[in-house]
């Protein structure tokens, strides 16, 4: 996997390995130089291997890559994203790829099986000519350990007040200028923003401008998510892009009511009304009308915290999900 430092596909894979490993699976992990990452996994009694996954000159990561496949001798290499996937050697094993997002299909042409990690997304390989026996549908989990709610007072937050929290990137696909805007319309409510990014120091400007800055709590990059949605009142995903939505299932998993833009990830998984409430994409009208319902009406947010929860259950648990990569691998050698 050649991630970024901080985001949630990153996230979900070390997860996924961890998970795996305590399933008992037989498991070689090649990552991105990332001591912290590697931290996590080493920690967990898994020893990866760090290469450099540069840019179109590094000749060094796709012979060092060869070098640990042939070594291992594996019957599946399983790579993330584009750039792993690029590099993977050739040899004589199953060659199955990740995908988390609408990627370009040109850099997965040498793969025999790809994975979506949402239905939308399977739909989309086929859509493109791929073969629907080698699409396969496998979603993310998330811990069902629950958080323990953070010192309020310790990031200038009174006790008493609604508390929303969203997290994410801080990219232009994640519309938290949308959220800031929306907040300007829910008097009163403070928001904890947990994520790193490009526009940090733009939607820092913009909470000034719409003179909300004292009540938006930048907190940069969590470790502790579950921390920080069990800390909260309302969890909000305003995205203008989102293929899957793994922040919503986090919210759930912590019996957080939920609010989403109706993009395609989030409004795939929740049944609005039921599980949370939709509200259009990049409308701070109604999404501020939205949370503010929320926030006032007891019962409304315990009933979607409840059925929220519940779809996680049914669906995202940790041994859920790991059964079917497991089945999934034995398909495929099989």
């Amino acid at each position: 996997m050649a991630g970024a430092e901080f985001g949630g596909a990153e996230a979900f894979f070390v997860r996924l390995v961890i998970a795996l490993h305590r399933a008992g699976l037989d498991q070689k992990v090649i990552i991105r130089e990332n001591p912290a990452r590697a931290k996590i996994l080493r920690d967990a009694g898994i020893e990866p291997v760090e290469l450099p996954f540069g840019g179109r000159f590094d000749f060094a990561t796709p012979r060092a890559f060869k070098r640990e496949v042939n070594a291992y001798q594996p019957d599946v290499v399983l790579t993330w994203m584009n750039r792993a996937t690029l590099m993977c050697p050739k040899g004589d094993f199953v060659h199955a790829a990740r995908l988390g997002g609408y990627y370009d299909l040109k850099y997965y042409a040498n793969c025999d099986h790809l994975i979506g990690n949402t239905e939308d997304i399977v739909e989309y390989l086929i859509e493109h000519d791929w073969p629907g026996d080698k699409a396969h549908y496998l979603p993310n989990f998330v811990s069902a350990e629950m958080g323990e709610p953070l010192d309020r007072t310790k990031f200038y937050t009174p006790k008493g007040v609604p508390l929303i929290v969203s997290l994410g990137r801080l990219h232009e696909n994640k519309a938290f200028d949308t959220l800031l805007r929306a907040l300007a319309r829910v008097p009163n409510a403070y928001l904890w923003l947990a994520g790193e990014g490009p526009l940090k120091a733009d939607l820092m400007k913009l909470a000034e401008e719409l003179a909300i800055k004292p009540r938006v709590r930048f907190l940069g990059w969590r470790d502790d998510t579950a921390n920080v949605l069990c800390s909260g009142d309302l969890f909000v995903c305003p995205s203008r892009h989102e293929p899957l939505g793994n922040v919503v299932i986090e919210a759930w998993a912590q019996g957080l009511p939920v609010v989403a833009a109706n993009s395609m990830g989030p409004g795939t998984l929740i049944e609005n009304g039921e599980t949370g409430i939709l509200v259009p994409v990049d409308d701070e009208i109604l999404m501020a009308r939205a949370i503010r319902g929320v926030l006032e009406d007891e019962n409304l947010a315990d009933r979607l915290a409840r059925q929220g929860h519940a779809a996680y259950q049914d669906n995202f648990t940790e041994a859920q999900v790991v059964e079917q990569y497991l089945e999934f691998f034995d398909k495929v050698v099989g």
